[in-house]
């Protein structure tokens, strides 16, 4: 099946069938690459399940789902070399209701969180709904495109775990910078935790789609200590691209941070829907070799990226991403105004995430969308360029 091989993006004629936020966020002439959704179709074992659910009208509540973190953890244990205890794994109805209920379990309104901008803009959504108090220790910009242009401002986070943070919210692997904490890393945030005291929750929804040759490290695999601050929130959604199903994953790996997470609400699980419990359950358990497929597709994509800017806009700046299917694009060298993601709609006809929705030091950047054909990406560089 098409699980086994190359296969292809949706062409636009069909994209513009979708009724996705994506595909109904914008005019029809607006190429649309800022939602991160992807443009292929759906992995076999998913799409069977569905059918056959739909087919037979199994279309009731979420109960009792074993198959959800055994599904996981075999995945778990195949990429990762992670021994998940499959009795520690709860349903959400996505990682957002996660971690908010996560957050009111452990924090009342007025406590501070850590963030380190740019980030996934959601993270503010989140934190303004729990009342929280943002504590930012921002990346910092080394301005050098051939490694990781943004690095970790230890001496910031230092201060911030000094100053009486309660949560530490990471998005690992990263979003939008693309990049993969490294084991050291993880292990500097693990011990700045155990010592003052704060829950680090863990935001994992990219880790399927790690490129061939990096290593990504899941915060649970580091330990005792990293067991008894940490709890990893992640989902399927974003690597077989199914989040319209509503589905989350909580994951925890001791019994004391197992038995704080009891405090969770118990209507959370039946918020998740069936179709997305069991779709999740699959994708984790049996949709490994469409992961490695579609991988290699947005691996051909990444570096395509970065051919077509050196051919067409040079000065943009753009640094390979370690992972998952977004391209942050340093646009400040073109002039596009104080938000070029408007100008490239009006001017360009195409659409992308605009920086500023990350952190507001990042107002010149845009954040594309690869997950597509490569046909595609060529047509959203071309516009970019027409648009100068």
């Amino acid at each position: 099946g098409m699980s086994d091989q190359q296969f292809s993006a949706h062409n636009l004629a069909e994209l513009h069938t979708h009724r996705s936020e994506k595909w109904r966020g914008f005019a029809d002439d607006v190429l649309p690459l800022p939602v991160a959704e992807m443009d292929f179709p759906v992995a076999e074992p998913i799409k069977a399940l569905l059918t056959e659910m739909v087919a037979h009208s199994d279309l009731g509540y979420l109960g009792p789902i074993p198959e959800l973190g055994l599904g996981f953890k075999k995945f778990a244990a195949e990429r990762w070399n992670w021994t998940v205890d499959e009795k520690q794994v709860r349903a959400a109805t996505d990682v957002g209701v996660a971690v908010v209920e996560i957050l009111r379990v452990f924090t009342k309104p007025g406590d501070s969180i850590l963030i380190s901008s740019p980030v996934y803009h959601n993270f503010y959504t989140w934190i303004n709904e729990t009342k929280l108090t943002l504590v930012d220790a921002p990346f910092e910009r080394t301005g050098d495109e051939a490694t990781n242009p943004w690095v970790i401002n230890w001496p910031s986070i230092e201060k911030a775990y000094t100053s009486g943070i309660k949560v530490h919210l990471l998005c690992s692997p990263h979003n939008p910078l693309g990049f993969i904490y490294t084991k050291q890393d993880l292990l500097k945030i693990v011990a700045l935790a155990k010592k003052h005291n704060v829950l680090v929750i863990s935001d994992e929804i990219h880790a399927p789609l790690t490129f061939p040759g990096e290593t990504f490290v899941p915060i649970l695999t580091l330990g005792a200590d990293a067991e008894s601050v940490s709890v990893t929130v992640t989902a399927a959604s974003k690597g077989w691209n199914i989040a319209g199903l509503k589905c989350a994953i909580i994951i925890s790996q001791n019994a004391e941070m197992n038995s704080k997470l009891a405090n969770l609400a118990p209507a959370m699980h039946y918020r998740a829907s069936l179709l997305g419990g069991f779709a999740t359950a699959v994708a984790f358990a049996d949709s490994g070799v469409w992961l490695d497929t579609v991988i290699a597709q947005l691996d051909h994509n990444r570096h395509l990226i970065k051919k077509l800017l050196a051919e067409k806009l040079p000065t943009v700046r753009y640094h390979i991403p370690q992972n998952s299917y977004l391209a942050w694009l340093d646009l400040d060298s073109l002039h596009l105004g104080a938000d070029p993601s408007i100008t490239l709609i009006e001017r360009g006809r195409v659409a992308f995430s605009p920086g500023h929705a990350f952190g507001k030091q990042c107002d010149q950047y845009v954040r594309l969308n690869f997950a597509t054909s490569p046909e595609i990406i060529t047509e959203a560089i071309d516009r970019i360029a027409r648009a100068i």
